[in-house]
């Protein structure tokens, strides 16, 4: 259960430090590229957002996020979220996401961006059925090829997400109303053996990646956004539709 667990900003060096000691926790020391306390110390005194999640007085969960401003109109990009592994599965990290839109809400900010590997399936999932965002735009390479095992030596690809906090899609997604979308327009279909892949990080990967990046690429060009994933076992897929609300 997740009620006894509090959503709070953070605000004193030492919360920002547990930010810092909870990414080693989360993603393991390999993973060397870890964001330094004056980066959260730096967000949180300029607009940005540190919220974290605990349980009693231990932080087990943290969401670091930048402003951003598009056409002369502030927004936020969400840099990092992260839950001890402990504590997936029990909604941590949604009621993040939603303390974070309260907070950006109250402040009249209407559009958080972030990104994600679209290999990584359970966060499309999350993003795009259990909040409501949507993508229109890829960015291939977007961190260049790096060491970290946690990038398996494939380029970093990412979607980029716009959750519209206010919009008719978030507000349903966030309700528990939206239908699964079964049929759409077109589709990026996802293989079966796909998590495999990945455990092997061998060639067919790649070559996944590749056509995921000329598919999406192709019908973003034409107007298209990814406003869902399609979870059945045997036909996932990404389903996209013509978009032209924003």
């Amino acid at each position: 259960m997740t009620r006894d667990i509090q959503i709070r900003k953070c605000k004193t060096l030492e919360e920002f430090h547990g930010c810092v000691e909870l990414q080693r926790q989360i993603w393991g020391e390999a993973d060397l590229e870890v964001e330094p306390v004056t980066m959260f110390v730096v967000a949180a005194h300029t607009g940005g957002q540190v919220l974290g999640a605990f349980d009693g007085g231990r932080m087990i969960g943290y969401t670091l996020a930048v402003v951003g401003l598009h056409d002369g109109v502030p927004y936020l990009h969400s840099h990092m979220t992260g839950v001890l592994s402990g504590y997936r599965g029990r909604g941590v990290g949604r009621r993040l996401k939603l303390f974070q839109r309260d907070e950006a809400l109250s402040r009249g900010i209407r559009l958080i961006q972030w990104t994600f590997d679209p290999l990584e399936l359970r966060n499309a999932h999350f993003n795009l059925n259990r909040l409501g965002a949507i993508c229109r735009e890829y960015l291939p390479n977007l961190y260049g090829t790096t060491t970290s095992p946690l990038h398996r030596g494939l380029a970093t690809d990412r979607l980029l997400v716009e959750w519209r906090l206010d919009s008719l899609r978030a507000i349903a997604a966030i309700q528990n109303l939206a239908e699964e979308t079964v049929e759409a327009p077109a589709v990026v279909e996802l293989p079966a053996d796909l998590e495999r892949w990945l455990e092997e990080s061998g060639q067919e990967v790649q070559k996944v990646q590749a056509r995921m990046r000329e598919e999406f690429t192709k019908w973003f060009a034409k107007g298209y956004a990814a406003v869902a994933l399609r979870t059945g076992p045997r036909n996932r897929a990404y389903c996209l539709t013509p978009w032209s609300d924003f």
